[in-house]
């Protein structure tokens, strides 16, 4: 980390473990609330004017809100939760054998913070159904010249010849399938796109590319670009901190040690490019006096992260990451956290979701708003600081 990164961390307080109980107290008591409107239709991906509206089980992100129902069950024990998760998984079990918006490759968020999560905690069958054919719907877009899932786009197609950062976040999925099946298959293709991924998505100063294509004659590298972020050669930040979480998933499951490097360099460069409180601007493009909005779900997706790989450092590295996870946490319940029921049916302010700029094919969706994931990664960021915890990656 730059000096200037060390003195913002020097500085800040970490959240205490009582703070991050009676965080997560009110964000089970939020949650809990909203079941009468979210039980039988799902939250849209953001917030309007700081309140969610309702939406079919369609879009890549309905599994963050199942998700947050099961962290709330497992925190409360309230089987008001179980019932509306049961509900979810016999929603998501019916999509897959639909195939209803399944053409892309984020059936990791939609089926592991939804089925898998049900499976594990309730051994719940439908969920270990929908989740495995899920798992069978992403090997479907791996792409054996190059050794990629392709992210989105119909298949052959030199234009959607790609993968994005996101995707180290849906292989989990895969892992758990050869565990539950015995079949290498699924892991055998996620070690191949983890492989691809980190081999060309970080840069040389190691920030990262959202999305990078493939030649799809030769399957050689091609080129960077975004879709998300400011620029091409911006650091979108959620990017770097899809990154942050994914390098650690890969150690996680191969065991490689230059992963442990790919972590440790990915996440200084997070850091380093942290504004005062350490919550980021949307692209690290940006940072303080810039009046750029931020995006808070980027803190906690980095927040988890860290503390997913300091389970696997020696103690001393683990308990660095450990303790600027607290830092940041602490800035973002402190700062960024939804307070009152009347302000916002969601959990954290100040996410975006897509920003348009002047460099990329966004459309402004959800900007300065609450987000589904932002959300749901907050509450298992709380959860993973208050004690052990079983993830649903």
């Amino acid at each position: 980390m730059k000096e200037t990164t060390k003195e913002h961390f020097q500085k800040a307080n970490a959240i205490t473990t009582k703070e991050c109980q009676e965080a997560m107290d009110f964000a089970v008591k939020q949650v809990k609330e909203n079941l009468k409107d979210f039980t039988y239709s799902f939250k849209k991906a953001y917030s309007e004017d700081g309140f969610y509206q309702p939406t079919e089980n369609v879009n890549w992100t309905t599994g963050f809100w199942t998700g947050q129902i099961w962290l709330a069950y497992e925190w409360s024990q309230d089987k008001a939760f179980e019932e509306a998760g049961k509900v979810h998984v016999e929603s998501f079990l019916k999509r897959i054998n639909e195939k209803v918006e399944v053409d892309h490759h984020d059936m990791g968020f939609l089926y592991s913070p939804s089925c898998v999560a049900a499976y594990k905690l309730t051994g719940d069958e439908k969920g270990k159904e929908a989740a495995i054919k899920a798992a069978d719907q992403l090997i479907s877009r791996f792409q054996p010249v190059g050794e990629f899932i392709q992210a989105w786009g119909p298949m052959n197609q030199p234009e959607n010849y790609r993968f994005i950062i996101d995707c180290l976040l849906n292989l989990p999925l895969l892992y758990w399938a050869t565990e539950e099946t015995g079949d290498n298959k699924y892991r055998d293709i996620a070690e191949k796109h983890i492989h691809t991924a980190i081999a060309n998505v970080i840069r040389e100063d190691y920030s990262t590319w959202h999305t990078f294509f493939m030649n799809m004659e030769t399957g050689e590298p091609d080129h960077g670009a975004t879709c998300q972020g400011y620029r091409d050669g911006s650091a979108w930040a959620r990017g770097q901190a899809w990154g942050v979480y994914g390098c650690a998933l890969a150690y996680r499951y191969t065991g490689r040690k230059e992963y442990i490097d790919d972590f440790k360099n990915v996440t200084g460069y997070f850091l380093d490019h942290l504004p005062e409180d350490l919550v980021p601007y949307w692209d690290f493009e940006f940072t303080d006096g810039s009046g750029e909005p931020r995006d808070s779900s980027s803190a906690s997706i980095a927040a988890c992260g860290m503390l997913e790989m300091a389970k696997y450092m020696e103690p001393e590295d683990g308990q660095i990451y450990t303790d600027i996870a607290k830092k940041i946490m602490k800035s973002v319940v402190d700062n960024y956290a939804v307070k009152n029921i009347e302000e916002s049916n969601g959990l954290v302010l100040h996410s975006t979701y897509s920003k348009k700029s002047p460099y990329n094919t966004c459309t402004p969706e959800g900007v300065d708003e609450c987000n589904i994931w932002g959300d749901y990664f907050y509450m298992e960021a709380l959860t993973r600081l208050s004690g052990e915890w079983n993830p649903y990656w």
